[in-house]
């Protein structure tokens, strides 16, 4: 499957923006669905991941109370409402989709398909 990333752009510290993985294929085939990012000079991240069976959701401590990550079956789309944004969210943003053990979800690596990326920047 083919991800597509969008909705990527620049906002103000303590705006909100809204981020969308389409994928080609059904995602329902995949345990989990995911975004990374990856800020200038830094190593890439795990941001959140939810479960496309039974919706479970998890979160890096970092955005935990502030993104809120959904998927809508119908339109085979991942979503990832990003609020009460600071500057450190900074970053090229990737969507993943894949199989990984409850140990991987967290990593990379533990993911089959990404994304292109999206870029947000959030300024002062």
């Amino acid at each position: 499957v083919q991800l597509q990333a969008s909705g990527g752009g620049l906002v103000q510290s303590g705006g909100s923006l809204r981020l969308s993985c389409a994928a080609s294929g059904p995602l329902f085939s995949y345990r989990a669905v995911g975004w990374f990012r990856q800020a200038p000079g830094k190593e890439r991240e795990f941001v959140a991941r939810v479960r496309w069976s039974g919706g479970s959701t998890y979160y890096a401590d970092s955005v935990k109370g502030r993104f809120t990550i959904s998927r809508d079956n119908a339109k085979n789309t991942v979503y990832l409402q990003m609020n009460s944004l600071k500057i450190e969210d900074t970053a090229v943003y990737y969507c993943v989709a894949g199989n990984p053990i409850s140990s991987a979800e967290v990593m990379w690596s533990g993911y089959r398909a990404w994304g292109q990326g999206t870029l947000v920047t959030v300024s002062s």
